[in-house]
Order: C-alpha cells, then sequence, then structure tokens
C-alpha cells in the first residue's frame, strides 16, 4: 500500500463528462448530478483508509442527499492486481454499507484520470454549475469534524466552503 495525500485544489475546475456502463445501466454525469451539487467520490474495497470511513461516509452522503447534493463512488483500480476490487466484491461492500448512491467501475480508469484523481478517497465536491469547491478529506478523526460533510451542505446553499480544506489521505490508485 502507498499513501498518497491529494494535492491543492484547483476550484472552480469544470467537472469533466463521463459515462460509466455498469451493471446493465449507464451513469453519467448529469444522471448523478444533483439540483443543489454534486460528490464525485474515488473508492475502493481493499484500502484502509476507505474501510476506516466508509460507514460514517455512507451515512453523512445520505444527508448530503437530503439537500440535494448528487452523489457517486467510482473504483478506478486494476482488479486483475487487487481482485478484492472486482465488481461482484463491489456489489457485496456497496450492500454491506447501505450506500444510497451508485458505486461504479472505471474499468478503463479514462474517469479518474480526467478529474486528476490520485487516491482511495479522493473527494471532489461541485456546486450546481458542477464547479468544484471542494477537494479534501473526508473529516478530522483527532475532532472529529465531518469537513466534506460541511461543505456539502454550504454548497448545498449555494455557499463557498468556509472551512480549509485539508488534503485527503488515502491509497494510490492502481494504475494498469
Amino acid at each position: 500500500m502507498v499513501k498518497m495525500s491529494t494535492p491543492e485544489a484547483s476550484l472552480g475546475f469544470k467537472a469533466p463528462p463521463f459515462s460509466i456502463e455498469f451493471g446493465g445501466s449507464v451513469y453519467s454525469l448529469s444522471s448523478v448530478a444533483g439540483p443543489n451539487g454534486t460528490l464525485v467520490m474515488f473508492i475502493c474495497n481493499h484500502c484502509p483508509y476507505v474501510k476506516q470511513i466508509v460507514r460514517q461516509l455512507s451515512k453523512d452522503v445520505k444527508l448530503m442527499q437530503e439537500s440535494g447534493i448528487g452523489a457517486v463512488a467510482i473504483m478506478p483500480n486494476d482488479v486483475s492486481s487487487y481482485p478484492e476490487d472486482s465488481p461482484e466484491k463491489m456489489a457485496d461492500f456497496a450492500r454491506e454499507y447501505s450506500f444510497s448512491f451508485p458505486y461504479i467501475y472505471d474499468a478503463e480508469q479514462k474517469v479518474a484520470a480526467s478529474y486528476g484523481a490520485i487516491c482511495t478517497p479522493d473527494f471532489f465536491g461541485f456546486d450546481k454549475k458542477l464547479e468544484l469547491q471542494y477537494r479534501g478529506h473526508f473529516m478530522d478523526l483527532t475532532s472529529g469534524t465531518h469537513d466534506l460533510l460541511d461543505a456539502m451542505l454550504e454548497i448545498a446553499k449555494g455557499r463557498k466552503v468556509s472551512r480549509k480544506q485539508k488534503p485527503s489521505i488515502g491509497c494510490s490508485i492502481k494504475w494498469k
């Protein structure tokens, strides 16, 4: 496992469109976008950093969705190197943690590359114009502040994110 942290965000970065066929459905940026903002998450099953937060993440995303934030989780890893991230195990993972959002597989790794994702977890919070307003960590585990949730709720209200954004730390994406 290689520990990575996200770079400083270029706020205002426009969300790249995508279309991924997965599990018999087609998911696109427009199909997952919410009326008040959109959260694009890059996660996986095997990373201990994801495992540490996933239960709370599932709860927090439900609160975001109640405020009009759309959400999608994208698994970007090469499953031939990490079979525990396979589509079958992704479905089990989503069920186990009661995901209320699509968890889809970026088999060609094009979406992760277009967003500049570098680790799991990596969070991209966009406003209703699909302009980046937050790229940072999920929460401060020492203080218990829910930075991602707080930021996305501010975005849902049309406000700028007031808290300083701290980088997300996670496992490197397993590129082909």
